[in-house]
């Protein structure tokens, strides 16, 4: 039997225009033989719908569309797919995170989610109700076994400590399927891809039945998925495999005569850079944004996001913006300026000087004889982001903010200044990430400026600044950061790992438990680390547990 993976890029509540992509994917797989084709979880609705959820006549608006997509499916092919139902359960969540099986205009089988996640970015158990036991349905003649996203991550043979009490892959593993899908809202996380390989031929090779995994693709708000589809025989081989960050289709055959594997990325550097373009991209053309600006520093963190932007949305969409201001040098107005000339971005310059002056001389009295310290540095800062905004207003445009990972932890960022924007690009990537996708992008040739590897990293806010005037250096950093903000360790901890002075560990503990205010007002971000400030990582405003 020829089974098809049909890799989607959804809208969350664009219930029409996905039906619409899944029906044009069934039919090209049914013209390549498939007797099924599977779509990935909540694919009629989006993933994830939160609480539109509660929305009085949602369920029902699933229900209309699923029954849509049955209707149009070519005759005689099977599709699993993704939706919200109601759930049947008496008491508990009235709604169910469901996969249903259509065929010839009918709705055939329902299996509920069983495991709903509640850590990280999940938090499934707000709206849905687990599903009972999972049961099995045949397609010809053989008997498929139908799990949804997290069924799959339970196994008490691959886990050192499980989540759930359940294994509804064992469960129906019992019932002796021929082939178990498993369709997923999976997203992307650095080293997430391999990882979720390993797990899934861990099942494969146990049960020594084919698993398949229907992964939706796409960015959706600060979530990215990879898609990354792939077909397994029993012994756990890769037979086919999807092209990662696109829609794509995908065969694979039972009787294992033909392999369909799509080219993949040559290194995880390419995935993030991947899924930064992606989650952009969809970010602005699901939030109804044709074009974006980036205010160009000549910094390597605005070049990088500049290049994103271009290969998200075009050159000829993106606006660079150049914002020289009293410590602002020549050498950084010349990157910026060769950056946008190479990418073919529209580039201009608006000097800050003399508004900077201005508030200056306007402030003077409120200030008295207060001598100068942060406060006219953020006043540059807050300058350049009224500007931004203009511009944004004026060209209806989105700005992309261009902090970091190990800024916005630090708070080392200005409210309304630097943070103004739609979308945080890569408020997500350490620096030392940020200088390993420069280096990677000038692969081949130049694309960001030799300069802005060469050049000490500096918000030029006051004379031969540089960020370790005020932070420790980016390599040491991040490798606190990583352990403080991805594995929760303590700062004592930290220090016998890191062989790193107390004090200093403590020190960046403190500025990133001080900081949480700021992140919680900043713009969304592209998660592509395995833990995310903002949906990621939810800690309290005023609190006194510091580890």
């Amino acid at each position: 039997m020829l089974i098809a993976v049909g890799q989607v890029n959804t809208t969350v509540g664009d219930m029409r225009g996905n039906v619409e992509r899944m029906v044009n994917i069934a039919r090209r797989g049914h013209e390549r033989g498939a007797q099924l084709v599977a779509f990935p979880e909540l694919a009629v609705c989006g993933y994830p719908p939160r609480d539109l959820v509660q929305c009085n006549g949602f369920p029902e608006d699933n229900q209309h569309w699923l029954m849509e997509l049955a209707h149009r499916l070519p005759a005689r092919l099977t599709a699993i797919v993704g939706y919200v139902t109601r759930s049947p359960q008496a008491c508990g969540k009235p709604f169910a995170n469901a996969g249903a099986v259509l065929k010839n205009g009918k709705l055939l089988y329902c299996q509920a989610k069983i495991l709903l996640p509640t850590y990280d970015v999940f938090d499934e158990q707000r709206n849905f109700e687990p599903g009972g036991r999972p049961t099995t349905f045949d397609v010809g003649d053989k008997r498929v076994g139908l799990t949804i996203c997290e069924d799959c991550w339970n196994d008490k043979y691959f886990w050192q400590r499980r989540l759930y009490p359940r294994d509804p892959v064992e469960e129906i593993a019992a019932a002796h399927p021929d082939v178990i899908v498993n369709i997923s809202a999976s997203p992307y996380a650095f080293g997430k891809r391999d990882f979720r390989l390993k797990m899934l031929k861990a099942i494969a090779h146990r049960y020594g039945v084919p698993v398949i995994f229907a992964n939706m693709v796409g960015g959706n708000d600060s979530l990215v998925f990879d898609g990354s589809s792939l077909a397994l025989d029993a012994t756990g081989e890769i037979c086919a495999q999807a092209k990662p960050f696109e829609e794509d289709l995908i065969i694979f055959d039972t009787d294992q005569t033909i392999k369909d594997l799509h080219p993949q990325p040559k290194s995880e550097i390419e995935a993030i850079f991947e899924a930064l373009v992606l989650g952009t991209r969809d970010y602005c053309r699901k939030c109804g944004f044709e074009r974006a600006i980036v205010g160009l520093s000549g910094g390597i963190d605005s070049s990088i996001v500049a290049v994103v932007a271009a290969r998200a949305l075009g050159p000829q969409n993106v606006i660079g913006v150049g914002m020289p201001g009293p410590f602002s040098s020549e050498g950084s107005l010349r990157d910026a300026r060769q950056l946008a000339q190479k990418l073919g971005l529209q580039f201009e310059i608006v000097p800050i000087t003399e508004e900077f002056e201005t508030f200056r001389k306007a402030l003077k009295p409120v200030f008295r004889e207060l001598p100068e310290d942060i406060t006219e540095e953020n006043l540059q800062a807050r300058i350049r982001g009224t500007i931004l905004m203009a511009i944004s207003n004026k060209y209806r445009a989105i700005v992309l903010t261009t902090g970091n990972k190990s800024e916005l932890g630090t708070g080392y960022c200005t409210l309304y200044g630097d943070m103004v924007g739609g979308l945080a690009v890569i408020a997500d990537i350490y620096k030392t990430m940020v200088y390993d996708l420069a280096r990677w992008l000038n692969r081949n040739g130049e694309v960001i400026p030799h300069a802005c590897l060469e050049k000490a990293p500096s918000a030029e806010l006051r004379p031969n600044q540089t960020d370790q005037d005020s932070l420790p250096p980016y390599e040491i950093l991040d490798q606190i950061l990583s352990d403080y903000v991805e594995e929760n360790a303590r700062a004592e901890e930290i220090v016998r790992k890191r062989n790193l002075p107390l004090e200093l560990v403590r020190d960046v503990i403190r500025r990133v438990n001080q900081n949480e205010y700021k992140r919680q007002q900043a713009a969304p971000n592209l998660k592509v680390t395995p833990k995310a400030f903002g949906v990621g990582r939810v800690f309290p405003i005023a609190q006194k547990y510091w580890l």
